[in-house]
Formats: structure tokens, sequence, C-alpha cells
């Protein structure tokens, strides 16, 4: 199973910010659209990803003032990416050890989707389900 795969099931709509956006505006899209997660994008451009993590932790470190502040004060700007042909076992290990939930999935230097871990697991018990039918299928007629 591939990247590629999630993305044909799940879409491939990126939302995203820009860098300048006030981080109370990014919070209310994350709130409001109840993801954990958005890309930070200039002109096409990834910038950086900022997470629920993140706003936590800088909210801790400078308190509610930050929420005024742009959103590139705060991201994450080393970003991790992956590409459509990349494996979902190995994203998951990436994700595991780099302890994060969301990674962009990048061709050519494009961003063409987002990918979180509850995505992937999501994929993971489908593709359970479906094996356990097959078994099932195959007991019967056995």
């Amino acid at each position: 199973m591939t990247v590629r795969s999630i993305l044909d099931t799940k879409g491939h709509h990126i939302l995203s910010v820009e860098p300048d956006v006030k981080l109370s505006a990014a919070i209310k899209i994350l709130g409001e659209r109840k993801i954990g997660a958005v890309l930070v994008m200039n002109q096409g451009h990834l910038e950086g990803i900022l997470s629920e993590r993140d706003i936590v932790r800088v909210l801790g470190e400078r308190g509610a003032r930050v929420l005024e502040e742009p959103v590139s004060a705060v991201m994450t700007s080393k970003v991790v990416s992956c590409r459509e042909s990349d494996t979902v076992s190995g994203i998951m290990e990436m994700m595991t050890i780099g302890k994060f939930r969301h990674l962009p999935v990048v061709e050519d230097g494009k961003v063409v989707g987002l990918i979180s871990i509850g995505d992937i697991v999501k994929r993971r018990v489908q593709e359970y389900e479906a094996e356990q039918e097959a078994l099932r299928d195959y007991i019967k007629t056995a």
C-alpha cells in the first residue's frame, strides 16, 4: 500500500495559510475544520507546517500574546515530507521516529496532498477488514 492509494481515497485537497497570517486566525481554521495541522505556503511554495503541538508549545512558552504573532514565528519550518510512491509502512516508521502526525506529500517540488496518522490507521483497518472477509469467504468454500 502506498501514499498514492490513501490520497486517491481521501482526495488531494490542500488547506494552507500564508506565513503572515496571525496565529489566532490559523487556530480558528483548525477549529472550524476539525483538523490538527495546516500547511504554511507562500505562492505555492511550502514554508512550514503549523500543528496543534506547535501551538500548545508556544502558548506554554510565551503566553496568549503569541496569538497576535504571524504563523511564521510559530510553525515548524523544517518540514519532513513524503512522495506518493512511498509505502505506508515506511511513512508510519518516519512518523513514529520523528514524533509527528501530519506529512505533506510532495511530487516534483509541488505539494499534492497531506496525510495524517489518522488517514493511515483508517486505511490499515480497512485493509485488515477486507483480508478477514476474504479469509472467511475462503473458509466457507473450503
